[in-house]
């Protein structure tokens, strides 16, 4: 008993272990103190205010929705150092559209993270709802290994907040140039891009979301921009006031102008507004603009307040339940009915059941034999036993 209990203890501690992570991270910290090697040294640097993690584009930040920062610098036994930057947004949408903010045409990916980039020593990718810029004094070859350790102990938001936008898996991907595309929450981001409309024209008062896109076309790059609204009426409303500020030649007080980005495309498609613009034909257009495509996609995030009754799983269950009660009420009424049968043969017999001036037999004779005066018919006979 001793020897078990001993080896249960130890089981215990085995688990305990096992379940440890790989990198000890104080409660409420984003970045560890360790992982992959690379151990923490001196004070991690933290802030809330968005201009701390990066003074130009503060405003950006807040609109992606911006919440704290962590800034840290780590070692390695062989003297290589490490600078990170952890920027945690309200979500994975947040954290996906600064990602495609900062990241440039130039970067190549990398498989880190949700997705990830780098550039020379400097390495970008975004986890969940945490945007990580890490730069290292010298790239290895297990320096992508390490960050994706790093990754893995990032701490992850729950539910809805860990879902990226869906608005990006509309860009089509024929002729799209790498690492052009961006996602846009707000008119301090927008305005800072070469996109066909102003920031005042698309409205993101409404809970307006932007992904912008480059392709390639026989007369240089066009521009793509995806406009989803948060219903079909008011990409509609919408649709009609870029059209008509697009029809004004000349500048109007208090119209919003459309960018002169040569040759201007848009339509409608559910809640999504398109527009195509720059250097292309007719024909490119009608292609980028044809390859869009809205579906309603419709999820329930809020409970329905459906009572059991509405509800089939529920249905199904109350139905086994049912037939589980009618078999067992069966079994019951007939055992009961054969013991009392039994019992009042036992107590009065021939008297209740089995009387002998009740018991009747139907006999066919069929042992007749040839040459009997009735052979060939049956005939019935009820006799008392």
């Amino acid at each position: 008993m001793k020897l078990l209990r001993i080896s249960a203890v130890l089981l215990v501690i085995g688990f305990a272990c096992g379940a440890a992570p790989a990198a000890d991270a104080p409660p409420g910290a984003v970045l560890p103190n360790e992982f992959g090697g690379w151990q923490i040294s001196g004070p991690v640097t933290k802030s809330d205010d968005p201009s701390a993690a990066d003074a130009a584009n503060g405003a950006v930040l807040k609109e992606y929705g911006f919440q704290r920062f962590e800034k840290a610098d780590y070692t390695r036994e062989d003297g290589r150092k490490l600078a990170i930057k952890a920027a945690v947004f309200q979500d994975a949408s947040g954290a996906y559209g600064a990602f495609t903010y900062y990241r440039t045409p130039e970067m190549l990916a990398e498989k880190i993270g949700g997705l990830g980039a780098s550039l020379g020593n400097r390495v970008l990718f975004f986890q969940g709802n945490v945007l990580v810029d890490a730069v290292f004094d010298k790239l290895t070859a297990m320096s992508a290994a390490e960050l994706r350790e790093l990754a893995g102990v990032i701490p992850q938001p729950r539910g809805s907040a860990g879902k990226l936008p869906t608005l990006r898996n509309y860009l089509p991907t024929l002729g799209y140039e790498k690492n052009t595309e961006k996602y846009v929450m707000g008119p301090a981001a927008l305005n800072r891009m070469n996109a066909p409309l102003a920031s005042s024209l698309v409205d993101f008062k409404s809970d307006t979301e932007v992904v912008l896109g480059k392709y390639s076309v026989q007369a240089g790059d066009a521009t793509l921009m995806l406009i989803e609204y948060p219903t079909p009426q008011i990409a509609a409303e919408k649709l009609r006031q870029i059209d008509a500020t697009h029809q004004v030649t000349a500048p109007q007080p208090g119209v919003a102008p459309i960018v002169d980005v040569g040759p201007f495309f848009d339509k409608r498609t559910g809640s999504i507004v398109v527009i195509a613009a720059g250097p292309l034909s007719q024909r490119e257009a009608q292609a980028l603009l044809g390859a869009i495509s809205y579906d309603a996609d419709v999820t329930w995030n809020e409970n329905t307040y459906l009572a059991k009754r509405d509800n089939l799983a529920n249905l199904l269950f109350n139905v086994i339940v049912l037939c589980a009660i009618l078999i067992g009420l069966a079994l019951v009424v007939g055992v009961g009915f054969g013991g009392l049968r039994i019992l009042l043969k036992r107590l009065f017999p021939g008297r209740i059941f089995d009387r002998p001036e009740e018991m009747e037999i139907i006999s066919l004779h069929l042992d007749d034999q040839v040459g009997d005066p009735h052979r060939g018919s049956l005939s019935s006979s009820i006799e008392g036993r």
